[in-house]
């Protein structure tokens, strides 16, 4: 679905009275910065995973039950450094804006567990500031992109923390990679121009029991490496499969570095939706 310029206006439009402005205002919030997710035993001794490991957390704190976005940043899993995006704060929502340790310091691998790992604080700790563990929702840009797909489509990553990944509220991967990652494929040996799926690929893991999953992408003309085409495949897999609530948006006129932005109302949206579903259904 191609979302041009004016749709989106519109969207953001009627989204400032979602949830209600007047209430949000007045909520108060917190920022808490490197929070380690990982247990102190575990990261004894290692300073780049003491360093890489940590998230920064901001979350409101004059109410209750609110929903919580894990939020994992871009750079191809090599580069990129973890941040809150500014449009998301003020929402009535928490965000975790998780970092990870990157490739060639680590193998690709690792950081889809460092992203389980973080997403499995939130499980285990959210209640403790007054958010809700049912309205966890995991999202992230082009390589957070990719680990917010792995992390909920293939389970073993959280089963290692004792969480089932279909306790997600809802998966909003910003131009991910649905197939293997071109940085898994370098660690291997394979061609960036040779599209792989294998265990590594999101794809390979379509299951129709996922998440809600939400997906955009930047326009099919202007994305890097075929990433429309790569996700439009997911959306339909995820449906041919049997799964009752995927679609993708694609962000008419931007490119890879460009989506995040108009992307992020979207997300909010997504986020707002699911949450009156499911406070709705309890």
């Amino acid at each position: 679905m191609k979302v041009n310029l004016l749709i989106l206006l519109l969207l953001i439009t009627l989204n400032y009275n979602t949830f209600g402005q007047n209430v949000k205002a007045k909520i108060d919030y917190k920022t808490e910065t490197a929070v380690p997710y990982y247990s102190e035993k575990m990261m004894q001794g290692d300073d780049y995973m003491q360093k890489m490991c940590v998230f920064d957390f901001y979350y409101p704190t004059s109410v209750k039950n609110y929903p919580t976005i894990v939020w994992f940043h871009g750079g191809g899993l090599t580069s990129g450094e973890r941040f809150i995006p500014e449009y998301l704060k003020n929402k009535g929502f928490a965000v975790l804006g998780v970092g990870y340790r990157l490739s060639p310091n680590v193998e690709a691998v690792e950081c889809i567990k460092d992203a389980a790992a973080a997403t499995a604080w939130a499980f285990q700790n959210i209640d403790n500031y007054g958010g809700d563990k049912d309205l966890i929702f995991v999202s992230g840009m082009s390589a957070g992109g990719y680990l917010a797909y792995m992390i909920g489509l293939d389970k073993q990553y959280l089963t290692v923390h004792g969480i089932d990944a279909n306790k997600i509220a809802g998966l909003i991967p910003f131009s991910g990679h649905a197939i293997t990652h071109f940085t898994v494929r370098q660690e291997r040996g394979i061609p960036g121009e040779q599209p792989i799926i294998d265990e590594m690929a999101p794809l390979y893991h379509v299951r129709p029991d996922a998440p809600p999953l939400l997906i955009i992408t930047g326009d099919r003309e202007l994305e890097m490496l075929g990433r429309y085409e790569e996700n439009a495949y997911m959306m339909r897999m995820m449906k041919v499969a049997g799964h009752k609530k995927v679609r993708i948006y694609e962000m008419d006129g931007n490119n890879h570095g460009q989506m995040m932005y108009p992307a992020l109302p979207l997300l909010e949206r997504e986020v707002e939706t699911l949450t009156r579903e499911i406070k709705g259904g309890k």
